[in-house]
């Protein structure tokens, strides 16, 4: 995440939308300057994204990469659909992922395997109609399908009120630390419309600066 961005892999609308959210919040005037060279990237395929936010639902994040790291040793540094399929179910197990998740990433492979899904088609598609297809999938859920808006299609008004990550940064930065609720930060992004992503991916971001500080 902490990567140099080119400008040929900075999403079309980042620069506008980070200009246009520094003049609209006060918080974000003072975060969106300190990753100014960093941006939100396409993290892998469709069938990557999908397999590693089902493997890192319910867990840390530190819990769920060193998962992610197992799980791709047992199916190739960028798995695809068949060989999570080659792998026993044992063997995923072994990499630390519980039976329901096993279960899963393998319904998920063979939807991918067997084209019951439209990758192709989702570019085409608005947000809530991706959502739906990608919840018909057993073991995802609108998370799980938001964080696919946001790292595979790079959608700019995604607000993933389920996440963890964004509540607690709203909290700390807009509520001195006190828990807040999803209508309370609802309506602290208003402000935000439409880039909304944006927004969220600088929050998180914040988090990370302060971790680092710890």
């Amino acid at each position: 995440m902490s990567e140099i961005i080119t400008a040929d892999d900075k999403p079309h609308f980042w620069d506008e939308a980070s200009a246009q959210l520094m003049r609209r919040d006060r918080i974000l005037k003072k975060l969106i300057p300190l990753h100014a060279s960093e941006c939100l990237r396409v993290s892998a395929t469709p069938f990557m994204t999908l397999a590693r936010a089902i493997i890192g639902q319910q867990v840390s994040v530190a819990s769920a990469e060193a998962m992610w790291l197992r799980f791709t040793e047992k199916c190739g540094r960028r798995p695809t659909p068949g060989a999570v399929l080659n792998v026993p179910g044992d063997e995923l197990r072994a990499a630390g992922l519980s039976k329901r998740k096993v279960e899963y990433v393998l319904d998920l492979a063979s939807h991918f395997a067997e084209k019951k899904v439209r990758p192709a088609a989702w570019a085409n598609m608005d947000d809530e109609a991706v959502v739906t297809d990608l919840c018909a999938i057993r073991g995802i859920g609108r998370w799980t399908a938001e964080m696919f808006l946001i790292f595979s299609l790079r959608r700019p008004d995604v607000l993933p009120l389920d996440d963890v990550g964004l509540l607690k940064a709203i909290s700390l930065h807009y509520f001195s630390g006190e828990p807040v609720s999803r209508f309370e930060a609802r309506e602290v992004a208003q402000a935000w419309a439409p880039w909304r992503t944006v927004a969220t991916w600088y929050l998180w971001r914040s988090l990370d600066t302060l971790a680092g500080r710890n």
